[in-house]
């Protein structure tokens, strides 16, 4: 499976026209969910662009979840093509179950997303305190110039985001490592990941 619940996402909502776009937003704000979930605030989707909605709908519903909703909204605003289409390419709703693999499930042949691809949005939002984690990687995963300007984030969140700026040129070994101290020093963060 080549393509990331995200990746459908973006996929479908980049279809929408711009107006079409601007009533899912709206819909999307005041949309009945589930109980235990909460509404993406009005003022965090306002000047939101289609790959930070995606970010959105992941962080705030989980992957499984976020595709329901989405679906649900779209058939709201009269775009039933587009969530069937959706429904279709992540195979909700249909009986086939969204996999969860582990952090790194290579055996398919198909190189699966790594943990901390896949979970991202939600590690930059929880993660905290960020500084046990920089220590873990400082010398071998971060130098002292990148181990300082990370340090250097005012919150928590621009703490992770400078250590993701990194992350396309690490290889699955740095990734490992990052989770590992993920788990090390945020056990029940992936935990919860983990059994999503």
């Amino acid at each position: 499976m080549g393509k990331t619940v995200r990746d459908h996402l973006v996929d479908t909502l980049e279809e929408l026209t711009q107006d079409g776009f601007k009533r899912f937003k709206t819909k999307l704000n005041v949309f009945p969910v589930k109980a235990g979930y909460s509404n993406i605030p009005r003022g965090q989707l306002e000047k939101a662009d289609v790959l930070d909605v995606c970010d959105k709908l992941i962080s705030f519903y989980l992957e499984k979840y976020a595709v329901e909703v989405t679906v649900e909204v779209l058939t709201a605003i009269n775009e039933r093509e587009l969530a069937d289409r959706l429904r279709k390419a992540t195979g909700t709703g249909s009986g086939g179950e969204g996999h969860q693999p582990g952090p790194s499930d290579g055996a398919t042949g198909k190189e699966e997303a790594h943990f901390v691809d896949r979970y991202r949005v939600q590690l930059i939002e929880r993660t905290a305190p960020v500084e046990p984690i920089l220590d873990l990687l400082h010398g071998d995963i971060l130098d002292e110039e990148q181990y300082q300007t990370i340090r250097s984030g005012n919150t928590n969140q621009e703490k992770m985001r400078k250590l993701y700026l990194l992350m396309p040129s690490w290889n699955k070994k740095c990734k490992d490592r990052l989770y590992e101290a993920l788990k090390a020093k945020n056990k029940f963060l992936i935990e919860d990941l983990e059994g999503n």
